[in-house]
């Protein structure tokens, strides 16, 4: 499917061994369309993490096919699905993860220059002014606010030129107002880019801002097949 950004086909996955094990995703089936923003919600523990984890090929599936803009993730070695994470997939998370001793500038360049990025700095610095960040190019997350540092992980995810985007819990430690600004900017960066979305959330005022809004419970989908197919199909409104 061209304008497919996302496949899942019967994803499965259990973690865990013998009386541990849990079976966390069921027979996951989504196809979510390019330039799309989906929500993924649903109470702790239904799979949302994991899902999002799957699609980033963090986690792979004990059955399943996973393909992310025509490239089955599950045929690809780890050497092969970090290179292709690294250029085609974003990831934002509820904490930062930023590198507590490098700057702002330093987080978002290095993986552009390991990925072999021409001028990696200067297109670190380009990002981080397209979050208002350019002031704060040499200060260190420590020196940053949550929202701060939350614009770095963002500019971060999105320097490579990701097809896909995916953010968990993004506004997760940050106030009411900090995390209003920081979606704000998530989707204006997402609608100039084109970028499909794949958000995680509590919130449904945020995953309302979404163009679907996917539930899962339990390991699986709840939001009814009609729903689901007229929200996510290619080419539907």
């Amino acid at each position: 499917m061209d304008d497919a950004a996302i496949i899942l086909k019967d994803v499965d996955l259990s973690l865990g061994r013998g009386a541990a094990r849990v079976h966390i995703l069921k027979q996951i089936s989504l196809t979510i369309k390019r330039g799309a923003a989906i929500g993924l919600t649903g109470p702790s523990g239904s799979g949302k993490s994991t899902l999002l984890m799957v699609m980033a090929g963090l986690e792979r599936p004990n059955a399943g096919q996973v393909e992310i803009h025509g490239t089955d993730l599950n045929a690809l070695d780890e050497d092969a699905l970090a290179r292709f994470r690294g250029a085609r997939i974003g990831i934002v998370f509820q904490s930062f993860h930023l590198i507590p001793t490098m700057t702002a500038l330093e987080n978002v360049a290095i993986p552009l220059e390991l990925a072999g990025t021409k001028k990696p700095f200067a297109r670190a610095a380009a990002e981080l002014a397209a979050v208002g960040l350019e002031d704060r190019l040499r200060h260190y997350p420590a020196e940053l606010s949550g929202g701060e540092q939350q614009r770095v992980a963002l500019s971060r995810a999105l320097a490579p030129g990701p097809a896909v985007l995916l953010a968990d819990e993004p506004t997760g430690n940050l106030d009411e107002e900090t995390g209003r600004d920081v979606v704000d900017l998530l989707f204006a960066l997402k609608r100039a880019r084109g970028t499909t979305l794949v958000l995680v959330t509590h919130d449904r005022a945020l995953a309302a801002k979404c163009d679907a809004i996917i539930g899962l419970r339990s390991g699986r989908i709840e939001t009814p097949r009609s729903e689901v197919s007229a929200a996510l199909l290619p080419g539907a409104e």
